[in-house]
């Protein structure tokens, strides 16, 4: 097992070997005054002190290979203080640190069994001082601390390793939501890039074209004015409905830059709001009708009046119709539709050609898994209709 360098963990151990040995030197010092083995106990404890300390840190760190190696070391001093004339048993709390540091380096398997080699090592000086009932009453006692002490060792190094791999986790997840909100602000990009894509091909398509018709009715006026002054009237009548044709125009995609939103007065308020204020043709009269009152998703309802505003725009731009209907069905089935009696289109030939009123149609649509369907043909006027799909289980 790889030892651990975290101090937050290892300061526990530290502290608790700290108190038994600085219990065994005080111990010692009470114990073995003004005696002749003194000196000897002492040294051998110093020692010990050393090998944990420096040798065990300095070495076994960069040598996983020698800590067996301190760790028979260490028992053997321990030993050698059992061992010491008029001994007493406090020594063996030496092995409880031994036992902590075990666990902190091998698995529980391995560990239990070199914990399991402290018991005879014990047993036997304590049984040579104390006779044999009460060292094997002594050894079973502190065998029972060198398990405590283990487990308790274990249970700090399992703790410190799952809070290593919570650590990793929220790295991970933070990682994510990184990359998940540098994705929502590149696909913002990409819809606002599409939508300006989407507005300037309507300039060009809508408002330019009735431009260069107005520049051509101008320059045709002028030309008339000094050969048939008589026509230039009829000139100049189609130069006013071309210039109301491009205001109109203007307004719509004005309306598109500032885009309304969906708000407590529900998807039906919203669209009632939107045909009083969105400045229609004198020429088209569009009709509202709504059937149910339940409610949809935010979210729908606003994907919905998008659509809605969309199919309506197509209608005054390209329709050329006199007369408007939006059907919305608040009941189930949910479903809208936007129908006009213009002039139609090739549906076919406007999906080949990527016409982006379509296409942002049916994303926003999709977005929220509802169906679209156009339903057109050229001099059959257009009906665009969107219907919530059923769910799972339930038929259409």
């Amino acid at each position: 097992m790889k030892p651990s360098t975290d101090w937050s963990h290892q300061w526990i151990f530290y502290l608790t070997a700290g108190f038994l040995f600085g219990a065994a030197l005080l111990r010692s010092l009470l114990y073995y005054r003004d005696t002749p083995v003194m000196s000897q106990v002492l040294g051998l404890l110093m020692v010990w002190l050393l090998l944990l300390m420096a040798s065990e840190t300095a070495i076994s760190r960069r040598w996983p290979r020698y800590f067996p190696i301190y760790l028979i070391l260490q028992s053997i001093l321990v030993f050698a203080l059992l061992f010491m004339p008029d001994a007493s048993d406090f020594y063996a709390v030496l092995f409880f640190i031994l036992s902590m540091q075990i666990m902190q380096r091998f698995s529980p398997r391995l560990g239990a069994v070199w914990i399991g080699m402290f018991t005879p090592l014990m047993t036997l000086p304590l049984v040579r001082t104390y006779g044999v009932s009460k060292g094997i009453a002594f050894a079973l006692i502190y065998t029972a601390g060198n398990v405590l002490s283990a487990a308790y060792a274990l249970a700090t190094q399992r703790a410190h390793a799952a809070r290593v791999r919570n650590q990793a986790v929220m790295q991970e997840l933070q990682e994510a939501n990184r990359q998940l909100q540098a994705y929502a602000a590149q696909h913002e990009k990409l819809a606002v890039a599409r939508e300006r894509h989407r507005l300037a091909r309507e300039l060009h398509d809508s408002v330019t074209q009735t431009i260069f018709s107005m520049t051509l009715t101008t320059q045709s006026a002028a030309l008339l004015l000094d050969r048939d002054p008589g026509r230039v009237g009829a000139q100049l009548d189609r130069l006013s409905q071309l210039a109301h044709s491009a205001l109109s125009e203007m307004r719509v995609l004005i309306s598109e830059l500032r885009p309304e939103k969906v708000g407590k007065g529900g998807l039906a308020f919203a669209l009632r709001r939107h045909l009083a204020d969105c400045h229609l043709p004198e020429n088209l009269a569009v009709s509202l009708e709504v059937k149910g009152d339940q409610s949809l998703d935010p979210a729908e309802e606003q994907s919905l009046f998008r659509i809605a505003q969309e199919a309506l725009n197509n209608i005054v731009k390209h329709a050329q119709a006199s007369q408007a209907q939006i059907r919305l069905h608040l009941a189930e089935p949910f479903w809208i539709e936007v129908q006009d009696q213009g002039q139609g289109f090739d549906l076919q030939r406007a999906r080949n050609s990527g016409r982006v009123g379509l296409v942002s149609m049916g994303e926003r649509a999709a977005e929220i898994g509802w169906r679209l369907q156009v339903i057109t043909s050229p001099g059959a006027g257009t009906r665009v209709r969107v219907e919530k799909k059923p769910s799972e289980g339930r038929q259409p």
